[in-house]
C-alpha cells in the first residue's frame, strides 16, 4: 500500500455520523438535479442557441439545415455534450431535445459526486464542510450555459478522486499511464477542463507529498514530472497549428474579479443570492480563526492554484469569454473540501448548517428555474409565426439581461433551429472551438454570433446596433425578424410586417421585392 498521508483517526471517530452516510450523501446527489426536472429546456443563459448546434450537427448533410450550415468534423477541445446528445440521437434514436435535457440535468449529480468522492478520498471519510460546496454545482458558468466546461468540471473532480485512489492502492506508474490516455477525453470535452485537470492533478500531488513529510521543493518537483504526461493534448494543439484557436484576448480589470465574486452565487433574487455569498466569507473567516478547523494541503494547494489562476486570466482568451470567472467556483469548492474538523463532534453544528445552506439553496434554485422556464415558455410562442425552414434574423436585446434577475433570452432563438429547422444568426464559429459554419450566400455580417446581439450605445459589447440591422440585413436573404426584449413597433420599416407580439418581443414577416440595394430607410 500507498500511504496517502490520510487522517485516519478521523475517520474512526466520525464513524456512523448521518451526513457522512450513504444514504444521504446518495440523497444529496439526487436531490440536485431537482431544479432541472420541471422545464422542458434547461433555463440556461446559451442553452438555445447550443440545442441548435445539436440537432445541427445530428442532421449534418440533410435538408432543411444543411442549406444553411455547414459542418466541418475536427478534434477539438469542446465537444462533450454535443458527443453524447449525439450518441443518445443515433444509437438509442432519442430526439435532440430531450436527449440534450438528460445530459444537462446530469450535470449537477455529477458534481456533487465528484465532490464527495474526492472529500472521501482525501480525508477518509466526508467532512460536514463539504456540503457548503454542492449548491455552486449550480454556479454561474452553469447559469450561463457553458455545459461543455461544466461537464468537464465536474469529472475533474472524479479524476482527482481517483488520482488519490490510485495513490493510496498503487504505483506512481499507474496513475501516470492511465491519467496519459484520461488526460486527452477530458480536453475533448472541454480544453479548459483539461486544463483544470492538470493544474489541480500538480498542486494535489504535491500537496499529498507535503502531508507525507516531503519538502516543498521536492514535492513539486516530483509532482510536476508526474503530471507531465497528461500535457498530450498539447501536442495535438501544435500539430493543428498555432492558431488554431484565434480570437480577442483580453479586458483583465480588477472590477471583474470582484464583480465574479459578488455573482457567485447569482441566480434570481440579489439579496439572497448575496446573502449566500456572505455566509462563505463568514465560513472562510470563521476557518481562518477556529483552532477546530483545519486545511489540509492536498486539496489546499490546488484551491490556491485555482485562485492565482482566476486572478491571473483576463476576461477574454483567444476568443473564449469568461474565462477568469468560470474558475473561481471550482477553486472555492475545494477550498472548501479542504477543511475538516480535529474533532467530529465539533462538526455535528457545521454539518446542520451546511445541509440547511445546501437545500435553502436548492429551494431557491428551483423556484427560480420554474420562473424562467415560464418566461421562456411564452417567448417561444414565436416559433409559430416564423417560417418553418426559412431564415429568421433574430434580434435580442442584451441590455434587458444586465440586471440582477435577468429572464435570460438573448440566446432563445436557438430553439427555432431545433423546433422548426430555420436559420438563425446565433451559432458560434470560432475557429477550433466549433464545427459549425454559416453557408447563407447574402446574409453578409448577419449570419452568426454576435449580430444577433444588439448591446446599449457604449456597452462593452458587440458591433450590432438595432437600427443599423434593421436597415442594412438583406430582404432577399432572410424570411423574418424575430426581436426579442423589444416592444412591438420598434421595428420601423415599412416592408416589415408584423405577425406576432407579446410583451417585448415580436416577429416580422419582410416583404419580398425589395433587396438590400434598394432596403427602405429606417425612420
Amino acid at each position: 500500500m500507498v500511504d496517502d498521508g490520510r487522517q485516519d483517526g478521523m475517520t474512526e471517530k466520525g464513524a456512523g455520523l448521518w451526513w457522512q452516510s450513504r444514504p444521504f450523501l446518495l440523497l444529496c446527489m439526487l436531490a440536485s438535479a431537482i431544479p432541472l426536472l420541471w422545464p422542458a429546456v434547461p433555463p440556461l443563459g446559451d442553452m438555445g442557441d447550443h440545442m441548435a448546434s445539436y440537432r445541427i450537427l445530428a442532421e449534418a448533410g440533410q435538408a432543411p439545415l444543411a442549406r444553411y450550415y455547414a459542418v466541418h468534423w475536427a478534434a477539438v477541445g469542446n465537444l462533450g455534450v454535443e458527443g453524447i446528445v449525439l450518441a443518445l440521437h443515433h444509437v438509442f434514436g432519442m430526439g435532440v431535445e430531450p436527449a440534450a435535457r438528460l445530459v444537462v440535468m446530469v450535470i449537477p449529480p455529477l458534481t456533487v459526486a465528484g465532490l464527495i468522492a474526492l472529500a472521501r478520498e482525501a480525508h477518509g471519510r466526508m467532512p460536514a464542510s463539504a456540503i457548503l460546496a454542492f449548491p455552486l454545482a449550480y454556479g454561474p458558468a452553469f447559469q450561463m450555459g457553458f455545459v461543455n466546461f461544466c461537464l468537464a468540471q465536474g469529472l475533474v473532480f472524479l479524476a482527482m478522486a481517483f488520482w488519490l485512489r490510485l495513490a493510496r492502492t498503487r504505483g506512481a506508474a499507474w496513475r501516470i499511464i492511465l491519467f496519459a490516455l484520461l488526460a486527452p477525453l477530458l480536453w475533448l470535452v472541454h480544453a479548459l477542463g483539461w486544463a483544470l485537470l492538470v493544474a489541480y492533478v500538480f498542486g494535489m500531488e504535491a500537496g499529498r507529498l507535503v502531508e507525507q513529510g516531503r519538502r516543498w521543493p521536492k514535492a513539486v518537483l516530483r509532482a510536476g514530472v508526474t503530471v507531465t504526461p497528461m500535457a498530450l493534448p498539447v501536442l495535438w494543439m501544435i500539430r493543428s497549428g498555432g492558431d488554431q484557436v484565434a480570437g480577442e484576448t483580453g479586458r483583465w480589470f480588477l472590477s471583474y474579479k470582484l464583480r465574479w465574486v459578488m455573482t457567485l452565487f447569482q441566480e434570481r433574487w440579489m439579496a439572497w443570492d448575496l446573502a449566500a455569498v456572505m455566509g462563505l466569507l463568514f465560513f472562510a473567516y470563521v476557518v481562518i480563526r477556529s483552532r477546530r478547523l483545519s486545511v489540509r494541503p492536498v486539496l489546499g494547494v490546488p484551491a490556491a492554484i485555482g485562485f492565482i489562476v482566476f486572478l491571473a486570466l483576463p476576461y477574454l482568451f483567444r476568443g473564449g469569454a469568461y474565462l477568469d470567472m468560470r474558475m473561481l467556483p471550482p477553486a472555492v469548492m475545494l477550498a472548501l473540501l479542504s477543511v475538516y474538523g480535529r474533532l467530529a463532534w465539533s462538526e455535528r453544528g457545521l454539518a446542520v448548517a451546511a445541509t440547511v445552506f445546501f437545500v435553502a439553496r436548492l429551494a431557491g434554485t428551483t423556484i427560480a428555474f420554474a420562473q424562467l422556464a415560464q418566461g421562456h415558455d411564452r417567448e417561444w410562442r414565436a416559433i409559430a409565426a416564423l417560417p418553418p425552414g426559412g431564415t429568421v434574423l433574430v434580434l435580442a436585446n442584451v441590455d434587458a439581461e444586465s440586471r440582477w434577475g435577468a429572464p435570460r433570452l438573448t440566446h432563445i432563438g436557438g430553439l427555432a433551429v431545433v423546433r422548426a429547422g430555420v436559420f438563425t444568426n446565433g451559432q458560434w464559429t470560432v475557429p477550433g472551438q466549433h464545427l459549425i459554419q454559416p453557408r447563407l450566400a447574402g446574409a453578409g455580417r448577419f449570419d452568426r454570433d454576435p449580430s444577433s446581439l444588439i448591446f446599449p450605445p457604449g456597452g462593452e459589447g458587440g458591433p450590432t446596433d438595432f437600427e443599423d440591422a434593421i436597415r442594412d440585413f438583406d430582404r432577399c436573404t432572410f424570411d423574418a425578424v424575430w426581436t426579442i426584449g423589444f416592444p412591438k413597433g420598434r421595428t420601423r420599416s415599412p416592408d416589415l410586417t408584423p405577425v406576432w407580439a407579446q410583451s417585448n418581443s415580436a416577429v416580422y414577416r419582410v416583404r419580398r421585392g425589395r433587396c438590400l440595394s434598394d432596403a427602405p430607410s429606417v425612420r
